[in-house]
């Protein structure tokens, strides 16, 4: 699979990481790479930046392929209180997210 919308991803677009069920993290698009391969099929290697950005933790199922995210539909980074929100038991995050309060 290739995206079709790569130019506005490399302008500041993030792949988000579902795990668990939640949105929990992102990474910054910094390159796609399309190649064909042994079987003609249209592929890409993504170029992530290493850093991890914490974000809101955001239900969402798992899925596979490409979803673009609306910007009303984005999870906020999570900048103060980090601290805190780690130490609670992953379990009670889930459960809190679900309900909205994370």
């Amino acid at each position: 699979m290739v995206p079709k919308r790569i130019d506005e991803l490399l302008d500041g677009g993030s792949l988000y990481w579902v795990i668990k069920g939640n949105i929990q993290c992102r990474q910054r698009l910094t390159d796609i790479r399309p190649f064909t391969d042994t079987d003609g099929i249209q592929r890409c290697h993504l170029v992530l930046e290493p850093r991890l950005v914490l974000t809101e933790w955001q239900p969402r199922r798992a899925f596979q392929g490409w979803r673009y995210l609306k910007e009303n539909e984005i999870p906020a980074d999570v900048t103060n209180g980090v601290k805190g929100r780690v130490a609670l038991p992953v379990e009670l995050r889930q459960e809190l997210a679900a309900l909205g309060l994370l």
